[in-house]
């Protein structure tokens, strides 16, 4: 028990890998050192290392650069500790600690440290000394990975800290540890995997990217129609349904002769699934941002309606472009028009319930959100077809609705319900009525206010 318990403290521990690395970097230099003394140190000239007053100057640079880089490094590993730990969960260290590429690159930065540190004590006199070259030439090359792997480093830190970095650096160890440890029942596989029409994901994990042509050409060739079981940004377990197979129709046999003629693995990769979500193709990403922002800028402990209002006027603006378009089709057809790819898209409906549900809800009690809100519906009202009103109307009536709730004094219902783009700032009751009368003869232009 105490072997186990030692073991599991040095694979669950900081220091073990760099340690490791450092003792190999020392290792390492002094081959390099004992080869450049048994050689006389003619095995690579000084043309290529520089005078020893050269060498010394720049690994001097190195070892001065690496003390720096291993103390950043240090930092932002605890840097991102600390917003685990305040943010998500204080369980979340451990697999932080743990993490191998935060560890090789500390342990790559203390070698370097060393090699350049053991190296530098080697040359000897000035100008007409002697460099040992093969260990200069290891000392470069260890500088440029470490440069290297500070870049891929703050990659690493940047992806890790954020939400999705953590929970998937918990899930796939979770995952991992299932399928080691508790194996698959033997005997026939029920679900998906089993289902010849159906063609399952092969790794968990969001939908970023569909190669719908090649999709098309697929389904031709097997003389069936495919089925996109998730939308666009949807996540997908592994194993769950990604595409459904359904006859085609000049086929008489039965679906399962289709699914055998498709491979899934050859179908299966023409959908990418990706860790998170992205722009590529998926429009309603760029709105659940937006509201994002908006909900939780209203939300406690940051109460910043101003927030909310900047990304309302971002989501009035989208909406505005996709009224008065035409949505994606969920239909694909191949070159004789025939329907070989299915799939679910989000309808005008859908795209308004998305910009203003949640923050409707939420922001029912500021004013500022309530007036925003209804000067973007309305406009929207004024420019979408007579097709696309009723989510609209609804929005309007459901917000008339939670304002009355809100609020006890009809003056102020009426203040929350007065459309301003501004939120409170350009609307009609705070502002100047606009007069196109062009024959007053009282001296005041047209739109300014009468003093008095």
């Amino acid at each position: 028990m105490r072997l186990t318990r030692f073991l599991h403290a040095l694979r669950t521990s900081l220091w073990l890998i760099p340690l490791l690395c450092v003792l190999a970097g020392v290792l390492v230099v002094l081959g390099t050192l004992w080869l450049d003394r048994r050689s006389g140190y003619t095995l690579v000239p000084q043309s290529v290392t520089g005078t020893p007053t050269d060498a010394q100057t720049t690994l001097s640079l190195f070892a001065t650069a690496m003390a720096s880089l291993t103390s950043l490094v240090l930092t932002v590993t605890l840097v991102v500790v600390q917003l685990a730990m305040g943010q998500f969960s204080p369980r979340i260290v451990g697999a932080l600690l743990s993490d191998r590429f935060s560890q090789l690159a500390i342990g790559l930065f203390g070698a370097t440290f060393v090699v350049a540190v053991l190296t530098l004590r080697e040359i000897r006199g000035s100008d007409t000394g002697t460099v040992p070259g093969v260990s200069v030439l290891l000392s470069h090359l260890l500088m440029v990975a470490s440069l290297v792997t500070l870049i891929l480093f703050v990659h690493h830190a940047g992806q890790t800290m954020r939400a999705t970095g953590l929970i998937d650096l918990v899930g796939d160890r979770t995952r991992d540890l299932i399928a080691s440890s508790l194996p698959a029942a033997p005997g026939p596989v029920s679900g998906p995997d089993a289902d010849p029409d159906v063609i399952p994901a092969r790794e968990p994990g969001s939908v970023v990217l569909v190669d719908r042509a090649g999709l098309v050409a697929a389904a031709r060739r097997a003389d069936c129609v495919l089925e996109l079981v998730p939308v666009i940004g949807d996540f997908v377990p592994g194993g769950a349904p990604l595409l459904r197979v359904h006859p085609g129709p000049r086929q008489a046999a039965d679906v399962v002769e289709a699914g055998e003629r498709l491979r899934a693995e050859d179908v299966s990769r023409l959908v990418l699934v990706g860790p998170e979500r992205v722009h590529g193709e998926d429009v309603s990403y760029g709105l659940r941002k937006l509201v994002d922002i908006a909900e939780r800028s209203i939300a406690q402990p940051f109460d910043d309606p101003t927030t909310t209002l900047q990304a309302l006027h971002r989501l009035h603006d989208l909406l505005r472009q996709l009224a008065v378009r035409p949505l994606t089709a969920g239909e694909h057809r191949d070159s004789d028009g025939v329907v070989r790819l299915v799939e679910r898209t989000l309808s005008w409906e859908g795209y308004v319930r998305l910009a203003f549900d949640e923050i409707r809800l939420a922001g029912v009690a500021s004013p500022q959100v309530t007036r925003r809100l209804c000067a973007a519906l309305q406009d929207l009202k004024r420019v979408a077809p007579p097709d696309r009103q009723a989510p609209l109307d609804r929005q309007l009536r459901l917000l008339t609705a939670a304002v009355h709730r809100a609020y006890e004094d009809e003056e102020d219902v009426v203040a929350a319900l007065t459309p301003d783009t501004e939120g409170i700032g350009s609307g009609a009751d705070v502002t100047t009525a606009v007069s196109l009368d062009s024959s007053r003869s009282d001296g005041v232009r047209p739109g300014a206010s009468v003093p008095g």
